[in-house]
């Protein structure tokens, strides 16, 4: 599933109002207090932006930031009591997107958040649902954090249902615009769909994103 935020932070009554905050202003937020927990929900979900805090019981919010910044690039905004410039330099240099001092005002945080969501909204190079990732500018396609390779026509004709995405796209459509031609043939179209389907349907016999209609063609569902 895809969230807006996730905020990590082992004082309870802070995260879950914090938590309950953000949802309110329909920020999708999840709140956990522990880095354990914070992994096993980053394995079944993605997210914008984190807000993570620097001490976490016997657990280093530091630490955990070097290890997301290995293999991920959303914003990571601390929260912290501490307020030391050497707490934000180390914070800052590290990975961190952003240094929030304890006790925060709930309204200035929204404020920062929708302007991150705003940004990460308009960037038009990438394009993610729960379940895949696809990077227009590389040409790479991620399902569940995985590289899939796919053919140069397999790419083209991805990026044109997620650009065309929730109306009815024709097969001459496709021809004419993916293929360039008109004198493709169905079996070339259906062997290429079926390949999408294998790397971004969770349930290939009951497809969810790339959808046929009958007699019409296809349709692109986020």
């Amino acid at each position: 599933m895809k969230y807006d935020c996730l905020i990590v932070d082992d004082e309870m009554l802070l995260g879950k109002s914090t938590e309950e905050y953000l949802n309110m202003f329909d920020i999708k937020t999840k709140w956990v207090s522990s880095i354990k927990d914070a992994k096993a929900f980053l394995r079944e979900n993605s997210i914008v932006v984190m807000l993570l805090d620097i001490n976490l019981e016997n657990e280093s919010g530091y630490d955990f930031c070097k290890e997301v910044r290995k293999d991920n690039d959303f914003p990571i905004l601390f929260i912290s009591a501490r307020n030391t410039d050497n707490d934000k330099i180390i914070a800052l240099s590290i990975g961190g997107d952003d240094y929030i001092e304890k006790p925060y005002s709930l309204m200035v945080l929204q404020a920062k958040l929708k302007a991150i969501l705003k940004r990460y909204k308009e960037n038009t190079n990438i394009y993610e649902n729960d379940f895949f990732k696809v990077d227009f500018i590389s040409k790479k396609l991620f399902v569940n954090k995985e590289e899939c390779k796919l053919t140069a026509m397999e790419f083209k004709l991805l990026s044109y249902f997620i650009n065309n995405r929730k109306r009815a796209i024709s097969k001459d459509e496709l021809f004419s615009n993916v293929w360039n031609d008109s004198f493709t043939q169905d079996g070339t179209l259906n062997v290429h769909i079926r390949h999408l389907r294998e790397y971004i349907e969770p349930d290939i016999k009951n497809p969810r994103f790339i959808i046929t209609l009958y007699k019409e063609g296809y349709r692109f569902e986020d």
